[in-house]
């Protein structure tokens, strides 16, 4: 069996390498991403591992399934990136990794936030020039703060039960609310009520129909002047042109972002010898109340192991016809 993979680092391939295997499978590993012109590199593979920006729209679905591709098989949680419907149509079984390693991403998250309250980039690169002096550089306790915590599946439960242990007060929104969370003494709110009432507010939801652009001049309005926005989820979970609006009119204290609406481009390159051809990112970066990641809040070694590990379970189990962990076309 031939499992070709695109969007491939060195961490990838080092994770994948280090499972057994059977001797009739074949690794291919590509680092381009899958588009429309690179779908033909995966002629012949039954299998394609893909990752979250990878391009898995009709077109390139048809071009995968015209060279043999019978599984898409993702590295990812995250399945809004495929069109579910034309594999459907085409046949192509879906696969995924509904869970990996929350705390890794619950963790980077409460880094954010402890980055952005006490200034610690502006801190580290004050020191490293020789300038000791703390102008500017004051924070706040986090002890009896309110946190809005939007969307407690496995990776919101894990974050809010870390803010517990700070001492804050928390908050959450979910259409599904989790006896888990309720046990941690957490209130579940309407969204309005939430935004309102909370000080730092973290975005742990999937991106669907009902949550693109849920942070948007509306949202942002309701919150506190000066509240933090952190989003390690989905980029299109926030309008960003909004939320630089608010960071220019300094309603909005603080930002923090691990993912990126137009992350499809930049994200997992090197493109640091060339001009930053995103406007609204470059607007983002001159912010100093803003810090922003490329999407690595998963990245971590029992994670990597985790995404590995699952991909593969998935990917036998669907060649001996129990397939696990399948992608639904909801009807």
């Amino acid at each position: 069996m031939r499992i070709v993979f695109f969007s491939t680092q060195v961490y990838d391939r080092e994770s994948f390498l280090a499972l057994p295997r059977s001797p009739n499978t074949e690794f291919v590993f590509q680092q381009p991403k899958l588009t429309a012109d690179t779908a033909v590199l995966a002629a012949g593979a039954e299998v394609v591992c893909a990752f979250i920006n990878d391009d898995l729209s009709a077109p390139v679905l048809e071009t995968l399934a015209a060279g043999g591709t019978k599984l898409i098989a993702l590295r990812s949680a995250g399945y809004n990136h495929i069109d579910l419907e034309a594999a459907h149509t085409l046949k192509l079984e879906v696969v995924r990794v509904p869970a990996y390693s929350p705390h890794a991403i619950a963790e980077h998250t409460v880094a954010l936030i402890l980055a952005l309250n006490r200034h610690l980039t502006r801190a580290y690169n004050r020191t490293r020039e020789g300038d000791f002096s703390l102008r500017g550089l004051t924070g706040f306790d986090l002890v009896n703060k309110t946190v809005g915590v939007i969307g407690t599946g496995q990776i919101g439960t894990a974050f809010a039960r870390i803010m517990a242990g700070f001492g804050c007060k928390i908050l959450a929104y979910d259409p599904y609310p989790n006896p888990e969370v309720e046990a941690l003494g957490v209130r579940y709110l309407e969204l309005d009520e939430l935004l309102a009432q909370s000080q730092i507010v973290s975005l742990h939801c999937p991106l669907s129909p009902a949550t693109y652009h849920l942070i948007n001049e509306s949202a942002l309005n309701r919150m506190q002047r000066g509240s933090m926005l952190i989003n390690t989820s989905r980029g299109a979970l926030v309008d960003t042109p909004t939320v630089i609006d608010a960071l220019k009119s300094g309603h909005l204290g603080y930002l923090g972002l691990d993912v990126y609406e137009e992350e499809a481009d930049l994200f997992f390159e090197d493109l640091s010898d060339f001009p930053l051809q995103d406007d609204v990112l470059a607007r983002l970066l001159t912010f100093p109340n803003v810090i922003i990641t490329a999407h690595q809040a998963f990245l971590t070694h029992e994670a990597l192991d985790a995404i590995a590990s699952t991909t593969l379970d998935n990917i036998v189990a669907w060649a001996e016809g129990r397939p696990q962990n399948l992608v639904k076309l909801e009807t």
